[in-house]
């Protein structure tokens, strides 16, 4: 993964020469006050900030690169970015490439964590400090192997996870089970850079998907975010695109407001982009992209999720191309309006 990263770079740079992709030219320019929420000690590469129902903020650490014997961990943070204790994650092949994203809270106020090395997901009892394995993610025949990037609640209590490298959208049956394919789509399969973050929209029954690329060559390495509608019974429908990216923008997580707009971080430049409902570019932060220069002591360095926090989004500075350690950090950025309650459903539980 670290050398397919290492190749955006100098894609980007032609991305940049090429100019703002179709239809974002009219995206007025916008400050957002940025400064750093919190560093990440070693082993460093947070991905997705999680504000957990008890309105702590949690963050694990991801892309450990081969041959780092350094088991992940997660970190716990107040509201204002105070560090109040982490976690060492045991059971992981520190032989492989290794980390914990920290996906959801479940209905019994456990940590849904999803670990890479061996494609499985665990919860974390924060009373206990219990690590347990609920599920592993299948290697399906065919390219790609198993890794589980974001997962979310959806109708019936049942947790539904993206797969960075199947282009499958999984899920787990209420209180826990072996996961089954729930949707497997070629508009998931990424050209080395596959499915990312999952939100459910309770009010239109549907999930929101976002994907870095996809394996079509007329696509021509841009992302999308989709909707996908679910209908009676679970049935998935049909992916819906609501918005396309510039080419290797690489869309990140994300997370909604209360307005419906979309806040959407991308790795490949180094930015936020603020979408309204149906998908129309409203704004792009830091403008001008690759620099990552957002006003704080730490620029955006392969910015990974949105996550609202109030007013505020949390940014999991990433650094997955250069890894950068002095750029693993949380950043935190006003951008004037409150995020929509993410859904725990009472039933959204494993075993």
């Amino acid at each position: 993964m670290r050398r397919a990263l290492a190749a955006v770079v100098a894609l980007t740079a032609l991305v940049v020469l090429a100019g703002p992709a179709a239809g974002e030219r009219s995206a007025p320019a916008v400050t957002w006050p940025t400064r750093v929420f919190s560093t990440v000690a070693k082993p460093g590469f947070p991905a997705y900030v999680h504000v957990a129902p008890n309105g702590r903020v949690y963050a694990a650490t991801y892309s450990n690169p081969v041959g780092d014997s350094m088991a992940s961990r997660v970190f716990e943070w107040t509201a204002d970015g105070t560090l109040l204790r982490f976690w060492t994650v045991p059971g992981q092949d520190l032989g492989a490439p290794h980390g914990v994203q920290v996906a959801a809270s479940d209905a019994r106020g456990r940590l849904v964590l999803l670990e890479k090395s061996r494609a499985q997901v665990l919860t974390l009892n924060l009373r206990t400090g219990r690590f347990k394995v609920q599920a592993t993610i299948p290697d399906l025949p065919g390219p790609g192997h198993p890794i589980p990037n974001y997962a979310a609640w959806g109708p019936g209590g049942r947790l539904y996870l993206t797969d960075y490298g199947q282009g499958v959208v999984w899920r787990l049956p209420a209180k826990g089970g072996e996961p089954t394919p729930w949707l497997r789509s070629k508009a998931l399969v990424g050209a080395g850079f596959g499915t990312t973050g999952i939100v459910y929209e309770r009010s239109r029954r549907s999930f929101l998907i976002s994907q870095q690329t996809t394996a079509d060559p007329l696509d021509l390495l841009r992302g999308h975010l989709y909707r996908l509608p679910v209908a009676a019974g679970g049935v998935p429908g049909a992916l819906e695109t609501v918005w396309t990216s510039g080419p290797l923008d690489l869309p990140d997580g994300f997370g909604v407001a209360q307005s419906g707009n979309v806040y959407v971080a991308l790795l490949g430049t180094n930015q936020l982009v603020k979408l309204g409902p149906d998908g129309t570019v409203l704004a792009k932060f830091p403008p001008g992209p690759v620099h990552g220069a957002n006003g704080s002591a730490i620029p955006f360095d392969s910015p990974s999720n949105a996550t609202f926090l109030g007013t505020r989004v949390l940014v999991a500075n990433q650094s997955a191309i250069f890894g950068t350690a002095a750029h693993h950090a949380v950043l935190e950025v006003e951008v004037g309006e409150p995020g929509a309650p993410v859904f725990i459903p009472r039933r959204a539980r494993l075993r």
